[in-house]
């Protein structure tokens, strides 16, 4: 990898600095404040004992997510979705991203006929906002889960998380394979890939698009490759958040 200069002083291959700060509403079952440099997204967890009516009696869970950006979250104020009358069709995109990467680390069966509904409001963006809200989304999810354990709405045996999961940004700027691209450099990349990964390192789903020249075999390989260090470091991160106790509901 080449010493490419990056806006942030940041090397090729570091993620920008990353917090959760668990437990940040007091009245959902599991929330999180992440941030990823400058892009913040609060997620929280919503516990409800019982299924839609489509799943009622299947003995089975489901787990689902809404996406959103508040109206300056971005440099100029857009109007919010609802005043509208529409959601729009990246909403609906990231939204189902979210719901997909969380069911793919839940069992289903495991958590009874319960509904998690994980909501994730983008407070300020500056690139990565889906990644950062799977990121901080599955620490609202554990402690949401904790919460129905402890109430016995979950058996007490039971696991439903099979794993852990997050996501990050990864694209090619002058040539360069990066890592977490802020959004200075998100509007310059030549190709754009978000990567959804399980803490046993398994993909879950990748996102890529050449936004210039295509891309080879060689340079997917080395975006995969940033794509699993950042994960890793990312789930380090969210097992040392959900490590510290909090007084937050789901604690």
């Amino acid at each position: 990898m080449t010493d490419t200069a990056r806006a942030d002083g940041r090397t090729p291959d570091q993620l920008r600095p990353v917090t959760i700060e668990r437990g940040w509403s007091r009245q959902a079952e599991g929330s999180a404040l992440v941030s990823f440099g400058e892009t913040r997204v609060l997620c929280t967890a919503s516990f409800t004992n019982g299924v839609p009516r489509w799943m009622a009696g299947k003995g089975r869970g489901w787990v689902t997510a809404e996406y959103a950006m508040l109206p300056r979250s971005t440099n100029e104020r857009m109007d919010r979705e609802s005043v509208k009358g529409k959601v729009g069709g990246r909403t609906h995109e990231i939204s189902r991203l979210v719901g997909r990467s969380l069911r793919a680390v839940v069992d289903m069966k495991a958590l009874g006929e319960n509904t998690i509904v994980l909501d994730c409001d983008v407070l300020q963006a500056d690139g990565g906002t889906r990644t950062a809200a799977i990121t901080g989304a599955y620490v609202a999810l554990a402690d949401a889960l904790q919460w129905g354990k402890d109430r016995r709405f979950i058996a007490q045996k039971a696991t439903p998380l099979t794993d852990s999961v997050s996501a990050v940004s990864v694209g090619i700027i002058d040539g360069t394979p990066m890592l977490d691209l802020a959004y200075v450099e998100d509007v310059r990349a030549e190709t754009d890939m978000n990567v959804v990964v399980t803490g046993k390192g398994l993909f879950v789903e990748v996102q890529g698009t050449a936004e210039g020249a295509p891309f080879d075999r060689a340079e997917l390989n080395s975006l995969l490759d940033l794509a699993l260090g950042g994960t890793a470091e990312l789930a380090a991160i969210q097992a040392a958040a959900l490590a510290v106790g909090t007084d937050a509901p789901g604690a």
